[in-house]
């Protein structure tokens, strides 16, 4: 028991019923396939509620006590564990709703727990009044779930084309309910169910909320009541009812009674329609293929009993409570036997059906016609229902085709009536009372029947037949296939019916035949029978027998007739000034000829209106001349009625532009309204009077509306420019100011007999406005007076009406104040909820009122912008400001607030709510206006959440449809669900421009933000949690979320698609915001689980709407890449696998569960659960199928071929009109460019220019046709470069910004290999859009560099885990590294994606490269970066040199096997090198020309592709093309501009980015010895000597030790500048100097010269104090170059006092290492090259140790030079250089074996020391990143590290090597060879030869020797030699000797020069040992 009595939390009562309904919905009315098998299932579980229709759950004691004890035990709840408590509140009001409903207290507490959770979608109720919604909710939708059901059967009257399996299954469900006496329960209910009684009761226990409320209460219970007779009558039009369930709608049908109008309620009208069609025979006329069956099926004709009993009880003398549906009931018997009795296999019956003559007459007696007309076609509903119209007409025919004998008798009754009131009105008597008036009730109905056609059906077609076969194939008849063929029967009968009732007709019924003629007129053909019988009529010919005069039924007696009346009246037309004008005069026309004048005018408004033949055929008839008449009618004294009546006539003939223009002519000759007023005139005339004296007296205004109408149709047709020229200033300015300041700004003041009339006056005369201000342009010339000339003056011209109405409603104008008070009024009478007369006129005046306003903030800007540039004196207000301004009624500025108060009424009155989003999309731009309205709208509570809950509620709207291609001639209801749609669009479009404003803004309100608080406190949540309001927000997401637990994926994005666009668009710019993003994806991400649940349905392929679909999954891939980045940054880790694997998992997905999260997702989440059985077969990466979606080729559009229009002119006008849309594509102005063509159409000149038009305008429709496609495809690629964008982020994402650990290395790099296959394969292909290819080309730049990094970390990565076998190296016991034995040649380097693909992929960026031909440079620029990256994947990493010697000899070194790296390179040029020449073209001339970035890069690659071209093919390409030649001489442009960017503002540095990657490039090529001989005859380096750039040193500033005080900036200082210009200069000279050994001397000639030519700057470097890292570097190249080039002789050209350069404290520092190597490089070259023989040494040092023995003192940081510097240098120097040396050396060599420690165990490292070492390579963000990419950069920091360390050991070897050497050849000299002062002739006698020597090698340069030794400066004595041999001794003991022989140990033995250092110092020792003699 407990398990019943447990709470259903969706109700029982209503939960499952909306279930049903839904389902019902997708199969019977949306046709899902899927739907068919649901629907079975569901109807089978929900028998039991169709069977006991309505019944509810009784009480129950025992429910009862259980709820009384729920506030203290509580219930238990399905589906969820343990008990709830309820509330003593609820609990009571549990009992309450349980006694109102009278339904079990169980049901009564899950309707109010259901009503509480479904209280957010109505704000502003209690949980009990949502309940009562529900409980009807509930009951509507079984009513509506079986009358569709019912309606979808197998029948007699429609088929829904639905599949046979399902119209079997609800047949044979339907005819199940049947026999259980589903006819009785619903007629029980029907009667039951009473609006009133009900409120009744819900007010006694205060179950009413607002006017709302009760209006949606008693619209649900009217619903269910309608639905449920219509269940019955879908029922009966499909199969006939039984004999019984036939008799008890009769027996209810005899109590029924008409409401107080007289008419029947729509209830009770489907039940009449019900019966009827019980009665129904005439399907059985058409023979189709299932008559036979259907004939079976029919009681009527298969069960005598049948008849027998209905007859029996029809024929029953009580009379029902309605006399009228008796007699109809029986009318259509008596029908049904005759037409029994026309079947020919119907004898049995005969004394049945011979009763039917008497059954009619019967009715007939009844009145039978005239409760049809008053009471069945008069209801509000009877035009609502196609089948209603259907089944009257049928009874209307069959009464005249079958019972012939009964019509003639009804006219020859009407006769002779005619006949007895004709006598009697001779005699003077009363005409008698007892008078039948039959016939002329049967016209009547005929007249009202046919009079509306909303479906457009025609049936009055079926009273004409066509006496002549009709030419034209528009007017043929119903039935007439064929011209020839004869028409049916029934139609002759009834064509013969309409004219015999117009010959000899009586008096008595000439209106009602007149009536009944215009309701047979209605419809195009119609119309023109109906034209063709008044005029055949009228004609002599025509067989009549009233004399002359014609037929009075025709236009020939008809415009007679009012010639006559004018004529007549004209004649007493009274004088203007006569005072009796108002009071008509005694002959006019009596009451009874106004009414025949009136029907006729009526007639004749009808044909007029429908065919347009008629039209112009009575317009252009020489002797009616209607419309002239008719004016001159109008200006005698006749009624106010007839006038408007004569007005309406001309309205319909103002349709055609032909008449209209005449019209406006005529209208202003006539002065219908007064524009001109003669000279002696005291008194107005015109309608204006009319207005004011007689009808405002009357209070009625039929004329004024009849008057407002014609202008609007004449306004539409023809506009006049010159109206009233010659008489007045020319133009509409008088009839619009009569329309403004007369009819509208006084129509509230006036007084109305008819209340509704009011509301009449006022749409008839706003539609006027807007049709004038929607087809105003503003154009230039509005805005300047002209003037026109008038009786012989100059006057100024009126301005266009639509210029009047916008200055108007620019201003603060009585007519916009009366506006905005409609508008006011307006939605305070719809918040009452209550129908009122005029309600329909209302909404039409309020919805003109709004379109005004939304055709002036579209033609504002123009508008004031043209008025600017005029010189008119006016003043006009933006309008949205104006909106602004204070209500002069409410005092407050709420005029925008009661705008969008109107979209609360969005479900009843979608137009008004579409107008009201579109006024608020426009003025929502401005961002101040935003603050103010936000502040507007949150003013006041309750509107505010009425406004909230309009938006909500048009977001929510279910009816809303978007149609893809519309069309104008949509039902009503499709019209209906665009309009919801486009509101929609309105508001989102609202939104987005909201969301771009600053906060506080309208989306944030909407959305459910704080606003008083920053924006980023935001707690988002559930509506209804923590008192949340439902918001937009909740509304889009549920839009977005409908189907997405389906397999088809999110239901708005096949149905709406631009709506679902726009939705994902907001929640994209709500996540990219700054202050939103953070709520906004919390919310996303716990409360919705949004973006997994949408990204498990991409890709979005859609080929109807491809548009649409690429920017849906635009947005929904932009929003998924920021949701990756945020989780990433903050460590969500299981969020983000989550996605990375939905995206990119190339196995079937399981349904993933994050860890520890198992809840977050159930099995059936997943779709893969059913979809793949297979789970072994790989699937396509979801990334890779996005990809795929986005279709590469684009169709363009033919190129117009035009016969009239110039192609290029035309071309040049398409260019005018296109404009930016809302999206910033360029797209062309259709409606403008429609205006443009049709304006030079008609400024054509002379006649056949109107020939022409119909061609002209055929081809101007061609043109637009072209315009429209090429928008498309403008549109179609920029969605998909949108998409493309996207993807391109989502992947770069991927990549870079989640943890690199989340993707397996291998799966990595197969995911970047197949995502650069598949885009390569889209782009290369040939029908590829040219638009797509720079961002393919970016995503392909960032997926090659990812590849890179990715492949070249696992080939680093080994180093850390040296397993043997796997890894590339392996660690010996010393710490050398070697291959290990199972990798020979790493065959397995680049093992995740092996070599072939990596050739594929270089392929198609080769092909890529050449398919951008010579344009798209900047496309190739990204092509060549993915190339850069591509071939450093086979560049060797950096290894970390451990300075120990390979175990291989040289000659197992040269015949090794090639490893992994070369042998990819090897193939890599092998591939480049098969694109030939081309590809060279291509890249050379990107290196030479174009962009800046796209040189570079050129230059980068041709650098790469040179440096590993073996063959030397491209350098070969690059000197024959002339490419090098060209490459040197723009170094002489270069020089210009880098000249520029020395000054201390630079203008821009792109040139010195270009300069350094040239000059990189020539560095390059020098280094090849071939390439440095080109370089040489190309002049590069006269080209460099030439350059005046490198003269231009700043001064430098001496900042501290290294310069590095400034905080680095962006644009270096002029002095980085500088060195960034010189220095590449100085490494191109010093590279050209190494490699070129064969031209040595011309190179060295040329480099020297180059060296003379920048002298003083030379000589200002060497100078230098300054010791920053940059100067270093500086004399570091420069001393290079200078040592390189040493010859003999270049001495005495510099000073040289390098000394201060080398005074500098060592510490490590590279370059001065660097630059102290060069030095002694210098004086070894020196030495060596000058002095063949010991003797003949050039001394350098003189023989003083002292500075070795200062400088051991106590250390300093900077020394002052110890020795002047025109001194040389002492030996002191080299000595304290070696000492130095051999320290530093030891000092590194640690920290080096340290490091290689470290690197070998990076993972012991303490986390302190590790954090350190990542800072130095990534000074931000360390914290951020995982563990093993801590490691990653530890190691690349270490192998930095060590490397640093042994470029600094070979350096330190390198000095002391040559210092030994110097100290070496200068103590052999001092000690051995060297004459003390003494002997001066023998230095003399060593000078010559030396100079001579110097000469002849030389002699190129003729430089003077400049080497004075003669000054005694430099005089050796005895005792300096003595001296130097005593120092000398001491300065090289033991100690010293000892660590240089350790340092050739550790160091030299790796390298060649082993024992150098060993023979040196035993020579030195030797020299020191032998004393002199």
């Amino acid at each position: 028991m407990a398990a019943l009595l447990a709470v259903n939390s969706a109700a029982s009562l209503w939960g499952p019923y909306k279930d049903i309904w839904q389902t019902v919905v997708n199969g019977i009315w949306k046709r899902q396939p899927e739907a068919i098998h649901l629907l079975d299932q569901v109807l089978k579980k929900h028998k039991p509620d169709f069977i006991s229709l309505y019944r509810n759950p009784p009480k129950n004691v025992q429910q009862h006590e259980k709820i009384q004890k729920a506030s203290t035990e509580g219930v238990a709840i399905q589906g969820q564990q343990g008990t709830r408590l309820l509330p003593e509140q609820l609990i009571r009001e549990a009992f309450i709703l349980s006694d109102l409903f009278d339904i079990g207290e169980l049901a009564a507490v899950e309707l109010l727990l259901a009503g509480e959770h479904q209280q957010p979608h109505f704000p502003g109720l209690t949980r009990g009044l949502v309940a009562v919604l529900l409980y009807w909710d509930g009951k509507r939708c079984i009513a509506n779930s079986l009358r569709a059901l019912i309606q979808s059967r197998r029948g007699k009257t429609w088929t829904l084309e639905l599949s046979t399996e399902l119209v079997s299954l609800t047949t044979r469900f339907t005819d199940e309910l049947m026999e259980q006496g589903l006819t009785q329960k619903i007629l029980t209910l029907v009667s039951h169910i009473n609006v009133n009684s009900e409120f009744e009761k819900l007010q006694r226990e205060r179950g009413l909320g607002s006017e709302k409320h009760r209006k949606e209460v008693s619209d649900l219970i009217k619903e269910c009541r309608q639905s449920l007779a219509e269940s019955l009558f879908v029922w009966t039009c499909q199969s006939p009812l039984s004999r019984d369930d036939t008799l008890i709608l009769i027996s209810y049908l005899e109590k029924v009674t008409v409401e107080a109008d007289g008419l029947l309620d729509c209830v009770n009208l489907s039940l009449l329609m019900a019966l009827l069609y019980c009665f129904d025979v005439s399907f059985l006329e058409q023979s189709t293929e299932d008559r036979e069956d259907l004939m079976h099926q029919l009681p009527l004709l298969t069960e005598r009993q049948y008849i027998a009993t209905i007859h029996t009880r029809l024929q029953d003398s009580q009379p029902w409570k309605l006399p009228g549906l008796q007699a109809t009931v029986r009318l259509a018997w008596a029908l049904a036997l005759r037409g029994i009795s026309q079947l020919s296999d119907v004898t049995a019956l005969a004394e049945f059906t011979e009763a039917d003559e008497a059954m009619a007459e019967l009715a007939i007696s009844d009145d039978v016609f005239l409760f049809l007309t008053e009471s069945v076609v008069g209801s509000e509903n009877f035009y609502q229902e196609e089948f209603y119209i259907r089944k009257i007409h049928n009874l209307i025919t069959d009464f005249l085709a079958l019972m012939p004998m009964k019509v003639k008798q009804l006219r020859n009754r009407a006769d002779e009536d005619a006949r007895m009131i004709h006598m009697s009105m001779q005699m003077g008597n009363e005409p008698p009372i007892s008078l039948r008036r039959d016939l002329e009730h049967l016209m009547l109905l005929i007249a009202e029947l046919y009079r509306k056609d909303p479906f457009n059906l025609e049936f009055a077609l079926e009273y004409w037949c066509p006496s002549e076969p009709l030419q034209s194939s528009t007017i043929m008849g119903s039935y007439l296939g064929v011209a020839h063929q004869r028409p049916p029967q029934r139609q002759v009968v009834l064509s013969k019916f309409v004219r015999q009732m117009g010959d000899l007709l009586p008096s008595t019924i000439y209106i009602p035949y007149l009536k009944m003629l215009r309701g047979l007129a209605s419809g195009p053909q119609c119309a023109h029978y109906c034209f063709s019988l008044l005029k055949v009529n009228g004609s002599s010919h025509a067989e009549n027998i009233q004399g002359t005069g014609g037929s009075p039924v025709s236009w020939e007696h008809f415009f007679r007739s009012l010639m006559l009346y004018h004529e007549h009246l004209r004649k007493d037309l009274p004088s203007a000034d006569s005072v009796q004008y108002r009071h008509l005069p005694l002959r006019g026309i009596t009451q009874k000829e106004q009414d025949g004048l009136i029907s006729f005018l009526q007639l004749t408004t009808t044909i007029v209106k429908w065919s347009e033949n008629a039209r112009l055929a009575l317009c252009e008839h020489p002797q009616w001349t209607p419309v002239i008449v008719i004016l001159g009618l109008l200006q005698c004294s006749i009624p106010p009625i007839l006038k408007a009546e004569l007005l309406e006539t001309l309205t319909a003939f103002g349709k055609s532009p032909e008449i209209a223009a005449s019209l406006w002519q005529s209208l202003e000759y006539a002065q219908i309204l007064q524009t001109v007023r003669a000279p002696g005139q005291r008194q107005a005339t015109g309608i204006e009077v009319e207005l004011n004296e007689v009808e405002s007296r009357c209070e009625e205004y039929p004329l004024t509306r009849a008057f407002c109408q014609l202008i609007s149709t004449l306004v539409e047709s023809s506009f006049p420019s010159n109206l009233g020229a010659g008489l007045r200033p020319p133009g509409f300015d008088p009839y619009l100011q009569f329309l403004r300041d007369t009819v509208f700004l006084r129509f509230r003041t006036r007084a109305y007999r008819i209340a509704a009339e009011k509301w009449e006056v006022a749409e008839v005369v706003l539609e006027v406005f807007y049709k004038l201000l929607r087809d105003y342009e503003p154009q230039l010339e509005d805005f300047a007076d002209q003037y026109v000339e008038l009786q012989g003056e100059e006057i100024i011209a009126h301005k266009p009406p639509g210029f009047s109405l916008m200055y108007h409603l620019l201003n603060e104008s009585p007519m916009l104040e009366l506006s905005l008070s409609l508008l006011e009024e307006g939605v305070k009478q719809l918040d009452t909820y209550a129908p009122f007369p005029g309600k329909m006129h209302l909404e039409k005046a309020v919805q003109y009122c709004l379109a005004l306003l939304n055709l002036t903030l579209q033609k504002e800007n123009l508008f004031m912008d043209l008025l600017r540039e005029s010189h008119l004196s006016l003043i006009v207000t933006p309008l949205e400001q104006l909106l602004q301004g204070i209500n002069p009624r409410t005092k407050k500025a709420d005029n925008v607030v009661n705008i969008a108060r109107y979209l609360y009424h969005g479900n009843s009155n979608p137009e008004l709510a579409f107008e009201s989003a579109k006024i608020l999309c426009c003025i929502s731009c401005n961002s101040n206006i935003q603050i103010k309205l936000v502040g507007d709208f949150t003013h006041d509570q309750s509107i505010s959440q009425k406004l909230m809950a309009g938006f909500v509620e048009c977001l929510d709207n279910e009816d809303a449809e978007e149609l893809i291609n519309p069309e104008d001639d949509l039902e009503s209801e499709k019209k209906q669900s665009r309009i919801h749609h486009e509101t929609k669009i309105h508001i989102l479009n609202l939104l987005i421009t909201s969301l771009e404003c600053s906060p506080p803004n309208l989306a944030l309100y909407f959305l459910g933000y704080e606003l008083k608080k920053p924006v980023s406190t935001t707690n988002l949540q559930d509506p209804g949690v923590l008192g949340c309001p439902r918001t937009c927000l909740h509304a889009i997401l549920n839009t977005l979320e409908k189907g997405t637990e389906t397999r088809t994926g999110p239901t708005a994005v096949q149905e709406s698609p631009h709506l679902a666009e726009l939705c994902y668009q907001v929640i994209y710019q709500l996540c990219a915001c700054s202050d939103t993003s953070g709520p906004t994806m919390r919310y996303l991400r716990t409360s919705q689980d949004f973006l997994f649940s949408q990204l498990q349905h991409l890709p979005f392929s859609i080929k109807e709407h491809e548009i649409s679909a690429l920017n849906q999954m635009s947005w929904l891939m932009k929003t998924a890449s920021i949701e990756l980045r945020v989780t990433s940054l903050n460590r969500q880790r299981s969020h983000t696998q989550r996605l990375l694997h939905l995206l990119l998992d190339d196995m079937p997905v399981k349904p993933y569960l994050a860890d520890g999260e198992g809840g977050m997702e159930d099995e059936s989440r997943s779709i893969s659960a059913f979809l793949h059985i297979d789970t072994a077969s790989k699937v396509r990466r979801k990334i890779l199928s996005i990809l795929d979606s986005i279709d590469f080729s684009q169709e363009i559009p033919e190129p117009l071929q035009l016969d009239f229009f110039d192609r290029a002119q035309v071309e040049q006008v398409i260019a005018n009109c296109e404009h930016k849309n809302a999206r910033g594509q360029v797209i062309c102005n259709v409606k403008y460019l429609h205006r443009v063509l049709v304006a030079e159409v008609n400024a054509l000149p002379g006649m056949a220019a109107i020939g022409q038009r119909p061609l002209l305008m055929e081809e101007i429709n061609t043109i637009l046709q072209y315009v429209v496609e090429r928008n498309k495809l403008l549109q179609c690629l920029h969605a998909k470069r949108h998409a493309l964008e996207s993807w391109r982020q989502l992947v770069e994402i991927i990549l870079t910004a989640c943890p690199q650990d989340l993707i397996q290395a291998e799966d990595r790099q197969l995911i970047i290999r197949d995502l650069l296959q598949d885009m390569h394969d889209k782009i290369l292909d040939d029908d590829a859009a040219q638009e797509l290819m720079p961002v393919v080309a970016g995503a392909v730049f960032t997926l090659t560099a990812h590849l890179s990094q990715s492949v070249r970390t696992e080939q680093k990565r080994p180093l850390a885990v040296p397993v043997p076998g796997h890894s590339q190296y392996v660690l010996m016991l010393d710490g050398s590294f070697t291959s290990s034995p199972g990798s020979e040649g790493i065959s397995v380097g680049f093992a995740s994606i092996g070599d072939s693909s990596l050739h594929i992929i270089l392929k198609k960026l080769l092909d890529f490269i050449l398919k951008t031909g010579g344009g798209f440079q900047r496309v190739r620029t990204h092509l060549y970066g993915s190339l850069l990256y591509y071939l450093q994947i086979a560049q060797r990493p950096d290894e970390p040199d451990t300075l120990e010697a390979a175990k291989k000899t040289m000659w197992e070194r040269l015949t090794a096997p090639e490893d992994a790296f070369s042998k990819l390179q090897r193939e890599n040029m092998a591939i480049i090198e098969s694109y030939g020449a081309a590809l060279m073209e291509v890249v050379c001339r990107d290196a030479c020309d174009g962009h800046e970035i796209g040189r570079m890069l050129a230059l980068a690659l041709l650098d790469r592709i040179v440096s590993v071209d073996k063959q030397q093919q491209w350098l070969l390409y690059l000197s024959n093309s002339g490419y090098l030649k060209v490459l040197v001489d723009s170094l002489a442009d270069d020089d210009f501009t880098l000249q520029s960017l020395l000054t201390p503002q630079p203008p821009l540095l792109k040139a010195l980015y270009t300069y350094e990657s040239k000059m990189a490039f020539l560095t390059r090529v020098a280094k090849i010895q071939q390439g440095a001989l080109e370089l040489l005859r190309s002049g590069v380096i006269v080209r460099l000597a030439q350059c005046q750039v490198y003269d231009m040193r700043p001064e430098t500033h001496h900042q501290g030790m290294f310069g590095m005080r400034d905080p680095p900036v962006f644009i270096p200082a002029p002095v980085e500048r500088y060195r960034q210009i010189l220095l590449p200069a100085l490494q191109l000279c010093q590279v050209i100097l190494t490699s070129s050994m064969a031209q040595h001397l011309q190179a060295a000639g040329q480099v020297l010269q180059f060296l003379i030519s920048h002298s003083d700057t030379i000589q200002a470097i060497l100078r230098c104090q300054d010791v920053s890292a940059g100067s270093l570097q500086e004399l570091a190249f420069l001393t290079g170059i200078i040592s390189k080039a040493a010859l003999p002789g270049v001495l005495g050209e510099f000073d040289i006092d390098i000394n201060e350069g080398t005074q500098m404290e060592l510490q490590g520092h590279i370059g001065r290492f660097q630059i102290c190597a060069n030095v002694m490089e210098y004086c070894q070259s020196l030495m060596l090259q000058c002095a063949p023989t010991f003797q003949h040494t050039v001394c350098l040092f003189t023989p003083s140790l002292s500075e070795s023995t200062n400088r051991d003192g106590p250390r300093q940081d900077t020394q002052a030079p110890v020795v002047p510097y025109w001194r040389l240098p002492g030996l002191g120097i080299i000595v304290y250089l070696l000492k130095q040396n051999a320290n530093d050396f030891f000092s590194y060599y640690d920290s080096h074996r340290q490091n290689v420690n470290k690197l070998q165990n990076v993972e012991q490292l303490p986390p302190d020391e590790i954090k350190e070492l990542c800072q130095s390579v990534m000074p931000a963000g360390v914290d951020k990143i995982s563990t093993a990419q801590k490691y990653v950069l530890a190691r690349r920091r270490l192998v930095k590290l060590i490397n640093n360390r042994a470029k600094l050991l070979s350096l330190c070897s390198y000095i002391i090597e040559t210092c030994l050497f110097i100290l070496w050849r200068h103590l052999e000299y001092y000690l051995l060879h060297c004459t003390p002062t003494d002997s001066q002739d023998s230095l003399l006698a060593f000078r010559t030869p030396f100079k001579s020597r110097r000469l002849q090698v030389q002699d190129s340069f003729s430089l003077e020797p400049n080497l004075d030794f003669r000054n005694g400066k430099n005089r050796v004595s005895q005792h300096d030699i003595d001296q130097l041999q005593i120092e000398a001794t001491n300065n090289f003991g033991e100690s010293l000797q000892k660590k240089l022989l350790d340092i050739e140990g550790l160091y030299s033995k790796v390298r060649s020069r082993y024992t150098f250092i060993q023979a040196l110092v035993r020579r030195i020792r030797g020299l020191l040992r032998v004393s002199r003699t």
